[in-house]
């Protein structure tokens, strides 16, 4: 995207100071004070207790100034990589302990298989918990199965109909199902997360806290940065940065307490295809004890838009997500608990899982 004069000097002289004061100065309080850039306007709530920072307002946003100077997006990523532990791991992971954090995932095909297995790699680098990681494919036939690696836990779940649009929220609902902590972690297909990431969110899960959202930053790596990162495994500052998101909420990547999760009724299943279900489940979430405030990091892996992301006004996932944010979630959360449940456990003894 390329940008006017004026643009990039009125970007310059309005956001580039309140850049310049927090990537040079190495602490804010008690916080990494990279982490408090926004864009103008924008209001920051700041917990202490843990560390933590909530965003005050509506749906995701991408940093502004760095889309007008890719450089201060590239200064951003370095000071994330100094921050936070990201490693890859490709050795297994001892499968008999039971875990503290299950990571589910929900994949289909075989575009994104690459992604997959890097995703999984950063789970299995994860440090000071237990984890165990279950990937539910839902496809007309199996993948990936045997590409993954034999610590995963793999979960077919097989489409009445090869043309079915993908439900990410009958992939969670099958994988929270089979998973065997207390703690959940619905995760992207595409998501690289850092070390301390599952342990920061058991330590909130067992405080109390039903629903945990740690995402502070996602930086979106673009596809020659991508390509270069399956092809050397290594993750270094001078990956190009497309984008970086705030405000993910339930998106991407969301911890949960396991029974509070089926309390609320777990993901809406009645979304097929893509979008929507996310801002839905969250909704519902608010009616428990939810942590807000995301003080991490993560890696978003290039990969190409779902077509139905680029027609979302007129999909019926967002339709379906309007007419239900209508109506009040403790509603929501009864209908589903009568309905969705008494499905969902008929289904899921028709699921194949295979270690």
């Amino acid at each position: 995207m390329s940008f006017s004069l004026k643009t990039r000097i009125g970007a310059l002289l309005i956001d580039g100071p309140r850049y310049v004061y927090y990537l040079t100065r190495s602490r804010f309080g008690s916080k990494d004070a990279w982490l408090l850039v926004k864009n103008r306007h924008q209001q920051l709530e700041i917990s202490n207790d843990p560390l933590g920072i909530k965003c005050h307002w509506s749906w995701t946003s991408d940093l502004y100034l760095p889309s007008v100077f890719p450089s201060i997006g590239q200064r951003l990523f370095a000071k994330a990589l100094s921050t936070f532990s990201f490693e890859l791991q490709t050795s297994q992971i001892n499968t008999e302990t039971t875990p503290d954090v299950s990571f589910i995932i929900g994949h289909r095909g075989s575009a994104r298989t690459q992604l997959l297995l890097k995703t999984i790699e950063s789970i299995a680098a994860q440090q000071q918990c237990i984890v165990e990681c279950i990937v539910v494919e839902q496809d007309s036939q199996p993948v990936v199965r045997k590409q993954l690696p034999a610590w995963v836990k793999y979960v077919y779940t097989p489409t009445d109909d090869p043309k079915m649009p993908y439900s990410r929220s009958w992939a969670f609902n099958v994988g929270a199902e089979h998973a065997n902590s207390s703690c959940l972690i619905f995760h992207d297909n595409d998501l690289l997360v850092p070390r301390d990431y599952a342990y920061q969110t058991l330590k909130l899960v067992e405080k109390g806290f039903d629903f945990v959202n740690l995402k502070r930053f996602i930086f979106y790596l673009c596809e020659s940065a991508t390509q270069e990162l399956l092809n050397t495994g290594r993750i270094v500052p001078s990956l190009k940065v497309e984008s970086i998101m705030q405000n993910a909420e339930g998106g991407g990547s969301v911890g949960a307490c396991k029974e509070t999760y089926f309390k609320i009724g777990g993901f809406d299943q009645r979304f097929v295809g893509w979008g929507g279900e996310d801002n839905e489940f969250w909704e519902r979430a608010q009616t428990q004890s939810v942590w807000p405030y995301a003080n991490l990091a993560l890696i978003h892996l290039w990969h190409g838009p779902q077509k139905e992301k680029l027609d979302i006004e007129s999909a019926s996932t967002k339709i379906l997500y309007n007419t239900l944010s209508e109506q009040n979630p403790i509603d929501r959360i009864k209908w589903l608990i009568k309905n969705q449940r008494r499905e969902s456990k008929n289904k899921f003894s028709k699921n194949m899982e295979q270690n």
